[in-house]
């Protein structure tokens, strides 16, 4: 079947508790202009679902869904759809994180290897992720520490599987370059796990999920969520093959909601959970980022395309600076989906942006313009090419 652009963006109930949406550089406009220019976009670029939520004051202000969770089927996108958070999870993981060494039970500085019993290499691990064996000749993974894991400097590739050799390497010293690496926050959710002496799920049920009373959010996936499901699509309208997770990753197993996320971006970016130093701490730049792009050939050349505004990595979040302040920001990114979120912290304004298809990243630049005047997002560094540069 054809994908069919009737995004009649009927499909959804819209929430707009205030009618006037503020932006960074302190213009505003009317909420339901934000509407028509989101059907305006998603039509253009051939987006097939997103949901989206605008924050003044660290409030959403404006928080709907349009298009559709499932298009051969025609199934409406809606604020209670789950839909697969892809690298939003590691927003999460990090404020857990934080928590958790605020609790003293674990140190950002400390190499990790000392909160266990026997070397690295020697443990056996169960499940996708094969263990750690591959580091027995390398010695540096004694250094690895959780800043190293948070600000993705440990030296691991991304994920093992995307290696030639299916082997886990660290190709740089620990602590001395950004290279994103799903594999260095793996690890440490691994040693949290024996800290802890329980599992990540359980863990982020404690932490967040249940606290923050986000009830069709998990880490693996819940016979619950069958009648909600939102399908991520190629270009053509195509749905994916759905991944049901089954084991937890603090990577990006993570699904979710609308809803429950923007309750849990509502409490993350006025800092509840953490206290005002380390909050700050998380959101500040730790690592300062040169590469021309985050990933592919590029990410390893170096270049000063970015040094206007900054770019760098924090504690789970990236980090630049703008004459509005400094912004910190997290993206998610799939086969068919592709994320974003962005906290303007002196403004106290923010956006989340979630999309279930191949072409949704191709509108944020101009949307994260129009809705709360961003211009300052690398979206080349990011690969966020616009539909009308494609």
């Amino acid at each position: 079947m054809k994908f069919r652009y009737l995004l009649l963006i009927l499909a959804a109930p819209i929430t707009v508790l205030s009618q006037t949406i503020h932006r960074i550089n302190g213009s505003s406009f009317p909420a339901d202009s934000l509407t028509a220019k989101i059907n305006y976009l998603m039509k253009t670029a051939r987006v097939s679902g997103l949901a989206i939520s605008v924050f003044n004051e660290n409030k959403p202000v404006y928080s709907k869904t349009f298009g559709y969770a499932d298009v051969q089927q025609k199934i409406p996108l809606q604020p209670y759809s789950e839909m697969y958070a892809a690298s939003l999870a590691k927003t999460v993981f990090a404020y857990i994180v934080l928590q958790l060494v605020e609790e003293k039970k674990i140190h950002l500085d400390s190499p990790l290897v000392h909160y266990l019993n026997k070397p690295l290499p020697d443990y056996t691990i169960r499940g996708w992720n094969r263990g750690y064996q591959d580091l027995k000749k390398d010695t540096r993974y004694k250094k690895i520490t959780a800043r190293n894991c948070l600000t993705h400097s440990t030296g691991f590739p991304n994920w093992r599987w995307f290696e030639p050799d299916k082997k886990l390497s660290i190709k740089f010293e620990p602590g001395t370059r950004y290279s994103y690496s799903g594999e260095g926050l793996y690890l440490l959710q691994w040693v949290l796990e024996q800290i802890l002496q329980k599992d990540y799920e359980t863990i982020s049920k404690e932490r967040v999920f249940g606290p923050l009373r986000m009830q069709n959010t998990s880490q693996v996936w819940q016979a619950a969520f069958d009648k909600n499901i939102a399908y991520g699509h190629s270009a053509n309208g195509e749905p994916y093959e759905l991944m049901k997770w089954q084991e937890a990753s603090a990577g990006g197993s993570m699904t979710t909601t609308l809803d429950d996320y923007t309750s849990f971006y509502s409490a993350f970016i006025n800092g509840h959970g953490l206290s005002e130093n380390m909050f700050r701490t998380m959101t500040s730049t730790q690592i300062r980022i040169r590469s021309k792009a985050q990933f592919g050939p590029l990410a390893l050349v170096d270049a000063a395309d970015n040094d206007s505004i900054q770019l760098g990595y924090g504690l789970g979040v990236g980090v630049f600076h703008t004459p509005y302040g400094r912004a910190f920001f997290k993206e998610g990114h799939d086969d068919g989906w592709g994320h974003y979120s962005i906290c303007f912290p002196d403004k106290k304004i923010a956006l989340l942006i979630m999309t279930n298809n191949d072409t949704g990243e191709s509108i944020f630049k101009e949307l994260l313009d129009y809705a709360i005047g961003d211009r300052y997002t690398p979206w080349q560094w990011e690969n966020y090419i616009p539909y009308n540069k494609q």
